[in-house]
């Protein structure tokens, strides 16, 4: 059996927003929620009470478990999922720790209304280019990972919202929206407050592709061709996101990791 393990709130920030990011589950009680509550980005609350009963749905699967201060619901909820065969290890310090260092924290007032399994469902226009395809990633990757996207045509966006109680979003009148010069993605960034340096630059890049602003920066003109490539690829709206998705894991690590990296090409060099 694997033993106790924990990860400091700065290598879980590293971890964060990319494929390979564990699931991130907050056990705090529910008088500590109350009192703040925001979520480490990308997390799932659940209660520690009942852990015997979900924990098995992790199974085989990387968990960082969180708690007020990483003390013993952290520790107790992470001990019972490697019983259950989850390879689950506990935040150093809890949510407190990871406020005190400064870290983003998603704004939960703004998610929209869960389904039944816990799901946020949202709605937007059919054959996605861009923006409808940066903001699922976006969600998916720092706000709802088992968030659900709905593709359907542009007049009926706003009445299936209604009927199947989705939030609309890149269309005009919506809350989640463009606003001024920005994107719906930047509206996103924004509204939950999970602004870093790296979606902030991505951010940039998106703003440029899908309002048509080259200028931005160098990178947008290549999201654009891009983007625009794999909705040529694909004629299913949800298996082009599955592959935007891939698309924008590689934009983002670029934008977090290796903008002042270059490749230069040798030049041949000519014997006298």
């Amino acid at each position: 059996m694997s033993t106790f393990t924990t990860i400091s709130p700065d290598k879980l920030a590293r971890l964060i927003g990319t494929a390979n990011a564990p699931v991130l589950i907050d056990v705090r009680t529910e008088e500590d929620f109350a009192a703040d509550r925001r979520l480490i980005p990308g997390s799932i609350k659940r209660s520690h009470e009942t852990v015997a009963e979900w924990g098995c749905e992790f199974a085989g699967r990387s968990v960082i478990v969180s708690c007020l201060r990483g003390g013993k619901l952290a520790q107790g909820t992470a001990a019972w999922l490697r019983q259950l065969g989850v390879q689950a290890e506990t935040l150093d310090g809890g949510f407190e720790g990871w406020k005190a260092a400064n870290l983003p924290l998603l704004d939960t007032s703004k998610l929209p209304p869960r389904d039944a399994k816990g799901r946020t469902v949202w709605v937007t226009r059919a054959r996605p280019k861009v923006d409808r395809i940066a903001c699922p990633w976006l969600i998916r990757r720092f706000v709802d990972p088992d968030a659900v996207f709905l593709y359907v045509a542009p007049s009926e966006v706003v009445a299936v919202g209604e009927h199947f109680n989705a939030a609309p979003f890149d269309i005009e009148n919506v809350f989640w929206s463009h606003r001024g010069e920005l994107c719906t993605f930047d509206v996103m960034i924004e509204e939950f407050g999970i602004a870093t340096p790296a979606l902030l630059r991505l951010a940039t890049l998106v703003r440029g592709a899908d309002t048509a602003r080259p200028d931005l920066a160098p990178e947008a003109a290549g999201l654009l061709a891009a983007s625009l490539g794999l909705s040529r690829m694909y004629d299913d709206d949800l298996e082009q996101l599955e592959a935007g998705v891939t698309l924008y894991d590689a934009f983002y690590r670029w934008c977090r990791d290796a903008t002042t990296e270059t490749h230069n090409w040798p030049t041949n060099k000519v014997k006298a």
